[in-house]
């Protein structure tokens, strides 16, 4: 039995699909059934919470493999996911993390992926390790401003970045729960095509056919208020504000073959996802 943490989010549903095609046994974690609905229908669904860990031991009873994915900042959920995995006799952990907990010097947001590392690392469950760079859903980000103004916010100017598809994060997530030979692996992964916002922008305006206006943010504060407009904790605050600097001074871009190695095939394209996403951005502002 695989147990999915996250299945309502992007990469959630995304591997619920690619584990429900292939006809793996498979458990989802939901707060909220609701917002489960557009998931196949096939799996079991348990409500359960990682902030409260009493409610999760019939969630992780009689799991072999888990997708581990936690939010935020602190450490909490991982410490509840570990702690029922270790009770429930788990085999297999595969870990949501990020690309940035192997630079040097690693940034504040990488130090709190990398202590949940750790504490996945000291369970003793043989684990693997996603690492993703930026995701091309992150631009659904840019959302409110564009249907508000008709504009995007670009806080990282001159600095490129190469944004995976989740879908291609879930293969991978797909094969390091299903397939041996991956556990111990720390997997960098990325897309092959390194960007600006601006240069995003304009693929993204293609697709939905109409020009987008892309305005450069003129200060942290201001890139910071366009990811969380009712203000985030100050710890989050500073660490989004280093990372959008370190994004602006890398206009190279950070790129892995990892997908390419692993799946065979290149990555999903941004000019795929936003396709396949047109309509989202098309669609008015709600009332």
């Amino acid at each position: 039995m695989i147990l999915i943490t996250g299945a309502t989010g992007n990469i959630g549903r995304e591997l619920t699909r690619e584990l429900d095609a292939a006809g793996a046994p498979l458990r989802l974690l939901v707060r909220d059934p609701a917002r489960a609905t557009g998931l196949p229908g096939r799996p079991e669904r348990v409500v359960g919470d990682l902030g409260v860990p009493e409610t999760l031991a019939s969630a992780f009873a009689g799991v072999d493999a888990l997708f581990l994915l936690t939010q935020g900042i602190g450490t909490e959920f991982t410490e509840a996911a570990v702690s029922a995995a270790s009770v429930a006799g788990v085999r297999r952990i595969v870990h949501l993390s990020s690309a940035h907990v192997t630079f040097d010097p690693m940034p504040a947001m990488a130090r709190w992926h990398h202590e949940r590392e750790r504490i996945v690392g000291a369970s003793g469950i043989p684990a693997t390790f996603l690492r993703p760079g930026g995701f091309m859903t992150n631009a659904l980000d840019w959302l409110p401003t564009l249907r508000e103004a008709g504009y995007v916010l670009d806080p990282t100017g001159p600095g490129r970045h190469a944004p995976i598809d989740p879908a291609d994060i879930a293969e991978v997530a797909a094969l390091a729960l299903t397939e041996d030979g991956h556990q111990g692996k720390g997997y960098a992964l990325t897309g092959d095509e390194a960007f600006t916002v601006a240069e995003q922008v304009g693929i993204l305006s293609a697709a939905v056919g109409r020009d987008i206006e892309v305005r450069e943010a003129l200060t942290p504060d201001e890139a910071v208020r366009f990811r969380f407009p009712a203000g985030a904790p100050k710890a989050l605050a500073d660490a989004i504000a280093e990372g959008l600097a370190l994004m602006r001074a890398d206009t190279i871009g950070f790129r892995t073959d990892t997908v390419e190695r692993l799946l065979g095939r290149r990555p999903r394209t941004f000019a795929d996802w936003c396709a396949r996403n047109a309509e989202t951005f098309r669609r008015p502002r709600a009332a």
